[in-house]
């Protein structure tokens, strides 16, 4: 048998058994990952919040495996068909795509051609054949002709037999394993233009007439060969080479099925029909059936490593940093339908809004800066958050006029992200926050919330509608869906909620809370007023013990206790008194208060000294941290971009130029960066740092400020190639390559490369 499942992910993980074993008994009883990576770690030996995530994801996948493995051995067993050979082999399958290969003969199926003859009695004719090939097969296939069943002379005998043989050949397990392989390490994939589709699909004529091996075959790549199939655009095959061949070879899967059943060529009478079989064998069974499998993993992996990329740049946008609190004014672009202006104050409630039409067809801009002044005096705006969509960078100028008109205000201008603005605009949750304004000024509320905290604002949105990923529509939504689910979830917990002033969205998202019970939350709030501590949260209704020991730790409470407006759990604060009494009297300090917060205090503490039954080492030094900084934000201080005055439009752009910009997006092969045209460019990943880099993620993140050259331009396709390598030479425009049937090619280094190569995967992006 194999080990157990526990035994198991101990070393995948490389962790100790008995760490799996207690975060799994913690994981059945019901508790969420950010509690457990945050205040069990004495239990789990300190697995973060990245390792119990993938603990909990392939704990699913084994349990499901167990349960598979357990229905496969009854449904044989009950067929009175399960040997000692046959069961070892499904007690040690490792895989459910091994188990599935062990069931296939055995798995009820509809009513087969083999089965047919079987049913016909043409079994031993295809035994007789396979076991003797010096036998005639029209000669022997003469003793099995039985008109009432169907086989009126030797030809159709010998097609019975053969089916026979032919479904027997394709169901063994051990052949399919090793053809598997086969195509895997050498199959090529080919795609190539549907007839007549060249103009419609000329987004994707990278792939007209490509070639590549199917183990090198990078994730975008993959997805973009799908989805031209998809659209109608492209045929996509895997081809082994010598079906690629020009001439004649011999085919390596026919020879490996062969020589797998014992069939060879030696002149006997049976030999020509017997290796007929082996060839039908492949072409008509097993030859697509391997394709659709191949390319269902390919698509399976290339997704996974798309939702791994989407997640981790939302990762990377949610704990983005904030401004803060601070009176924002927000600014949604629009030109025919004017800029709508929200003004928020330093908590985000609405205080003001308006619309003006400072560009065509009203041009209006005195008369715009004259009400935007107005509402900034008024409201003593210390932020302006603008929208970057259509007319941001105009938008953005009116901006500069209005802190140049009113200097004493030291106003700040930031263009954000406005992806999903829309989306949360229309959402149940707006319209009853504000259900008497405007969808299109609350898109404008969004806009200014998501610059004083992108966290708190970002996470009423669905995470799919944020705009950080590739291929988003083309993945699995369940499986996305429930990646980012995890990624909000440990972004939020990581960061803490004020209990008092978070809205359901936020606080639904924290550890152990569901919707309903953020809205009992907050109408309780609202009832009774503001949460003077913690244990105020046990009186919500519904709220339970366990709901509370799961919760507590992430909700921040700002009131007469200290402890409650930090990270440390309710349960741990006779550790922390403890620590604080100790404290007061070495240093003769007569409150607590004068400590916790204080510098250089708690880090010459020996955490094993305050070491019990339930509390040990990493849980002693992360409340030593947290009294030293009592709710410290984890987020990285507050940067502004500066775009290049007068850069507008691709048209303003030129080789070499040297531009700020923000990183919108990083995936596989580059990294999209704003740099205030309203097209993001592509640094290539041989053109993000000046030495070879294998992850881009390594370099920069969605958020980061970098400074980019313009390498090329393509206005016609709006493609804008940069690198941050600032001291290489610009490319020089060279034309297209001519159509090659050579593979793709797959550099070991990273050349700096031309336009075709830099933006690779670029058009597909959306």
């Amino acid at each position: 048998m194999l080990p157990a499942i526990e035994q198991r992910l101990a070393q995948e993980l490389s962790v100790r058994p008995q760490q799996i074993i207690a975060a799994v008994s913690l994981l059945d009883e019901g508790a969420t990952v950010p509690f457990i990576s945050r205040y069990r770690k004495e239990a789990t030996g300190g697995l973060d919040d990245t390792q119990m995530r993938l603990l909990e994801e392939r704990l699913a996948y084994l349990r499901e495996l167990e349960q598979r493995r357990e229905a496969i051995i009854n449904s044989i067993s009950e067929q009175g068909k399960l040997t000692p050979v046959l069961q070892h082999a499904v007690a040690h399958a490792e895989t459910k795509q091994t188990l599935e290969d062990l069931y296939l003969p055995y798995k009820q199926k509809r009513r087969t051609k083999a089965q047919i003859a079987r049913e016909a009695g043409l079994t031993p004719l295809a035994d007789a054949l396979l076991n003797d090939p010096t036998l005639n097969p029209d000669d022997t296939a003469l003793a099995y002709i039985a008109a009432e069943k169907g086989i009126i002379d030797s030809k159709a005998a010998l097609e019975g037999a053969r089916q026979i043989l032919m479904e027997r050949f394709a169901e063994d397990a051990s052949l399919l394993a090793r053809l598997r392989a086969l195509v895997t390490d050498n199959g090529i994939m080919v795609s190539s233009v549907v007839s007549d589709k060249e103009i419609e699909g000329a987004k994707f004529r990278d792939y007209f007439d490509y070639r590549e091996p199917l183990k090198d075959i990078p994730p975008h790549r993959a997805l973009a060969l799908f989805r031209g199939r998809n659209e109608g655009m492209l045929s996509i095959a895997i081809k082994l080479p010598e079906e690629l061949s020009d001439t004649p070879v011999h085919h390596p899967a026919i020879a490996m099925i062969a020589q797998q059943v014992g069939i060879r060529a030696a002149n006997r009478a049976a030999d020509n029909w017997l290796n007929d079989s082996v060839r039908w064998t492949w072409k008509i069974k097993l030859a697509l059936h391997l394709e659709l499998e191949l390319l269902g993993e390919l698509r399976e992996r290339a997704e996974a490593e798309a939702i791994k990329v989407f997640a981790r740049n939302l990762h990377d946008l949610l704990l983005a940093a904030p401004a803060g609190l601070r009176a924002t004014m927000g600014l949604d672009p629009g030109i025919r339908t004017g800029v709508k202006v929200a003004v928020v104050d330093a908590t985000g409630k609405l205080l003001d809004y308006a619309t003006v039409y400072p560009h065509a067809p009203r041009n209006d801009w005195d008369g715009a800066l004259h009400t935007l002044a107005q509402l900034a005096q008024k409201h003593q705006i210390e932020l302006i958050s603008i929208g970057n969509g259509t007319a941001s960078r105009e938008t953005e100028q009116l901006a500069a006029d209005l802190i140049a008109r009113l200097p004493a205000l030291n106003m700040t201008k930031v263009v954000v992200s406005e992806a999903g603005a829309s989306v949360y605009s229309a959402s149940e949750f707006a319209a009853r926050e504000f259900p008497q304004l405007d969808v299109s000024i609350r898109g404008a509320v969004s806009i200014a919330r998501r610059l004083q905290d992108p966290l708190a604002e970002l996470v009423k949105i669905d995470p799919k509608a944020i705009g950080v990923g590739q291929y988003q529509h083309d993945v699995s939504q369940s499986k996305l869906m429930k990646s980012l689910d995890a990624v909000v979830e440990d972004c939020v917990n990581a960061i803490g909620v004020d209990v008092n002033s978070a809205s359901v969205p936020l606080l639904a998202r924290i550890s152990g809370l569901s919707t309903s019970l953020a809205e009992s939350i907050v109408n309780y709030r609202d009832q009774n007023g503001v949460f003077a501590n913690r244990m105020a949260l046990k009186k919500v209704p519904r709220l339970g013990d366990k709901t509370f020991e799961l919760a507590a730790g992430f909700l921040r409470v700002r009131g007469d206790n200290p402890l409650d407006a930090s990270a440390v759990h309710p349960e741990a604060y006779p550790v922390a008194a403890r620590i604080l009494q100790d404290l007061m009297q070495k240093l003769q300090v007569p409150k607590a208060d004068a400590l916790i917060g204080k510098a250089g205090v708690f880090n010459q503490i020996d955490a094993s000294r305050y070491v019990d039954e339930h509390f040990g080492v990493p849980t002693i030094k992360d409340i030593l941290h947290e009294l030293e900084k009592p709710g410290r934000d984890p987020r990285p201080a507050f940067k502004t971009v500066t775009f290049k005055t007068g850069v507008t439009e691709i048209k303003d752009l030129s080789v070499g130029m040297i531009l700020e910009g923000v990183v919108t997006n990083v995936t596989n092969f580059g990294a999209f960066v704003d740099i205030g045209v309203h097209q993001d460019g592509l640094v290539h990943i041989s053109a993000l740092a000046d030495k070879f880099v294998k992850d881009p993620h390594s370099v920069v993140k969605a958020g980061d400020i970098v400074k980019v050259k313009v390498q090329e331009i393509d206005a016609q396709r709006k493609r804008i190639a940069l690198t941050m390598r600032l001291a290489d030479a610009v490319a020089i425009n060279t034309p297209a390559p001519a159509k090659t049937n050579r593979p793709v090619p797959r550099p070991t280094t990273q050349p700096q490369g031309a336009m075709a190569n830099a933006l690779a995967g670029l058009l597909l992006k959306k």
